[in-house]
């Protein structure tokens, strides 16, 4: 049993060199250390990791931590060892190791070294570590992302459905579960399948106040944009989410070709580039990553200035948590996300085929995406009511739209009709249905339901769908409204709205003005509010000590930030520590840090205090936007060695109709190119002759006029034999 008078700060500065516990900590650690089942939510940059790190220092045995990512688990060992002297006291377990390498790792835990063993749940499953696991003293089970274990959830893991019955197998030890996003509905169902529903539940508020959040109309200029943007961050960390691999591969090249030190991260790369890729970010040789959601959960970079959104992502979960990887040290981080509707339009699209549960799952996971991007209201106070939180401050000053507020109007009226139409639908249909009745929209739903002879049939048709959305999605902010989550989201009408039919009270809803509406509207150099991280005293001196945090970090094949984080550089350019009693009292420097890393530094300050130094540093330079694509010499070659269309576009991970677009692309560029070979494949002779002439005749090669003329032909026959006519006769 854990020696209850310990006292867990002097732990925390012993091990971990800090002074104090964040939010929760204390209380999660000491409910760990009882042998409490603990259910931790907690958002990204609150110091979860710490909520199992020191509760497995200090109980005897060793702490099993369940994993999803392989990244994820090297990052948090590395990071473990880096704070003790022996590299034992963490592993992991998991398919990258080869014999040898795991028997090291079972040695270390026989002999007692190891506090805490990291498994990813397909390892946990094999029968060889089912038996070692039986073996050993296991203090506790820690399951990190479990927001995997549910359907809801924007990472959905099966095997993660399949802990319990292997935990019950091995031996049941306390469980902690740890997610940075959940909605309450994903949150039961983490605790029903861990079967952990008598857990203490911990959860801190999801407000990052140094967070900032803007979202931008989606341009056709949007490269140009990003560039410009980045351009004014200098050599600040910074991540670009995109939604498809060729995306993030074209984006990743666009920003080289622009002098910008990017790279791709996607889980189409072979393991050896995408980990090199990772580590030049990690080890600040490269300023930015463009990657899909495969890049996210596998770093822990604390100095990540900016995260920007090329695509809307599919749920507000995965939103929230990747823009969660910005300012995690408290100090700056922008949350930029270009959104259009056309983007979710395509992702609706790709659920088609799937079953009609998992389709209205994601739909209703889209609506809500869309309904955050398209809000005038303050954006921290959406994104926290979605989480179950209530944000009580009228503006949170660190928004768009509260930077520049958008008109208030009274619409007390129309929120009137908004629940009088509820009601009349006995309170079982969702938004955009509830939306087409009042704006009198006739549907086949709601001729199949005869709704268009209900009274509240068209009693809003002279406001549009846009402001019926808006005042339907403040209603349930200010909870005269909520969603049945249970059953997809549909709207019900709460006390608090039944009693303002009876009382109608002042409802006001914000709206966007057109004036807002033009995208150079925002002012870049607008001052936003940002938590903790203030700037150094004495700049140079934090420059030299980074400076020479890299070279460290390059010489012992570690991150940076393991070394030391900003918010401990930026105090020892504030203190100037030159013996190692001061380091010690330097945040986030405990004694094994200090050992480790602590002399260089001591020496540097010490002599810039003596000769105090100043440099200048350099200018920015801005170079125009260049277009090079890598994509279309790839087709253009794999044209040449006849490589079938469609087994091209497969490999590509595009779709046919996508790759027609660029082979389009590039025979109305002037390159010539020969698909004879696949034409024959696929189409008749005589098929591909009479639209061939179509086109020798036709005034122009618009396409939508040739699938009217040409209707016993599919659209990609069209498009194939066109492609062959440009070629053949203007090329």
């Amino acid at each position: 049993m854990f020696n209850q008078e310990v006292d867990l700060t002097t732990q925390l500065k012993k091990h971990f060199g800090f002074d104090t516990f964040k939010g929760n900590q204390k209380n999660i650690i000491q409910n760990v250390l009882n042998g409490r089942d603990t259910f931790v939510l907690m958002p990204t940059g609150g110091g979860k990791s710490l909520c199992y790190q020191l509760p497995a220092l200090l109980l005897e045995g060793t702490a099993v931590i369940i994993s999803p990512l392989i990244a994820l688990m090297k990052n948090q060992v590395d990071a473990m060892r880096n704070f003790s002297e022996e590299d034992g006291v963490a592993h992991f377990l998991n398919s990258s190791l080869n014999k040898s390498a795991i028997e090291l790792v079972k040695t270390d835990i026989l002999s007692g070294k190891t506090k805490l063993l990291y498994v990813a749940p397909e390892s946990l499953t094999k029968e060889e570590n089912i038996d070692f696991l039986k073996q050993i003293k296991i203090s506790f089970y820690a399951i990190d992302e479990a927001h995997c274990i549910s359907e809801w959830g924007h990472d959905f893991r099966p095997e993660y459905r399949r802990i319990r019955p292997i935990v019950n197998v091995i031996g049941q030890h306390p469980i902690i579960a740890l997610t940075a996003t959940a909605t309450p509905k994903v949150q039961l169902d983490i605790q029903k399948n861990l079967g952990m529903t008598d857990a203490d539940f911990f959860k801190s508020s999801f407000n990052r106040e140094n967070l900032y959040y803007e979202v931008r109309a989606k341009t056709d200029n949007v490269d140009k944009d990003i560039i410009k943007y980045i351009k004014t961050q200098g050599h600040k960390s910074g991540i670009i989410y995109c939604l498809s691999r060729k995306k993030v591969e074209e984006f990743a090249e666009i920003l080289q070709t622009n002098d910008i030190n990017a790279l791709p991260y996607h889980a189409g790369l072979d393991a050896g580039t995408r980990s090199a890729n990772q580590d030049a970010f990690l080890m600040e040789q490269a300023d930015v990553v463009v990657a899909t959601i495969a890049f996210g959960m596998g770093i822990d970079k604390p100095d990540v200035r900016y995260v920007i959104h090329y695509d809307m992502p599919k749920s507000l979960e995965g939103y929230y948590q990747e823009t969660g990887r910005a300012g995690r040290d408290g100090g700056e981080g922008k949350c930029i996300a270009f959104y259009s509707p056309k983007d979710l339009q395509k992702l609706d699209k790709f659920m088609q085929g799937k079953p009609v549960a998992e389709q209205e799952i994601g739909r209703q996971l889209l609506l809500e995406t869309a309904a955050y991007a398209e809000t005038a209201m303050c954006r921290k106070k959406v994104l926290l009511h979605y989480f179950g939180e209530e944000y009580k401050e009228k503006s949170c000053g660190n928004c768009d739209n509260c930077v520049n507020p958008k008109k208030q109007v009274e619409a007390k009226d129309l929120l009137q009709t908004a629940i009088e139409a509820v009601l009349a639908l006995k309170e079982k249909f969702k938004t955009d249905y509830v939306v087409n009745i009042l704006r009198g929209k006739e549907t086949s739903e709601i001729e199949t339901y005869n709704h268009q002879d209900l009274e509240v049939f068209g009693s809003g048709s002279d406001a549009d769908e846009q402001t019926w959305n808006e005042v339907i999605r403040q209603a349930v902010i200010g909870g005269y409204f909520e969603k049945d989550i249970e059953n997809y989201g549909l709207l019900k009408v709460t006390k608090k709205g039944k009693d303002f039919l009876k009382k109608p009270v002042s409802f006001k809803i914000t709206t966007e003005d057109d004036d807002n509406l033009d995208e150079d509207s925002i002012d870049e150099d607008v001052v936003v509010k940002s938590g903790g991280g203030g700037s150094a005293v004495d700049p140079v001196l934090f420059s030299i000590m980074k400076d020479l945090r890299k070279k460290m970090a390059k010489k012992l094949n570690v991150p940076p930030y393991v070394i030391f984080q900003d918010p401990s550089l930026e105090a020892m350019a504030t203190i100037y520590p030159i013996n190692m009693e001061e380091l010690q009292n330097i945040p986030g420097v405990g004694a094994g840090k200090a050992k480790r890393y602590g002399t260089e530094f001591i020496d540097i300050i010490r002599k810039h205090v003596i000769e105090n130094e100043i440099e200048r540093p350099e200018d920015l330079r801005v170079r125009t936007v260049a277009n090079k694509s890598k994509l279309k010499v790839a087709i253009v070659q794999a044209i040449d060695r006849k490589v079938a269309l469609d087994d091209l576009a497969e490999s590509k991970g595009i779709e046919f109709s996508e790759l027609l677009e660029e082979v389009e692309a590039i025979v109305y560029s002037g390159t010539k190119i020969n698909i004879d070979y696949f034409l024959h494949e696929v189409i008749d002779e005589d098929r591909i002759e009479d639209i061939f002439e179509y086109f020798q005749e036709a005034e122009s090669d618009n396409l939508k006029n040739a699938i009217e003329e040409l209707s016993e032909y599919s659209e990609d026959e069209i498009r194939l034999v066109r492609i062959k006519f440009i070629s053949d006769m203007a090329n």
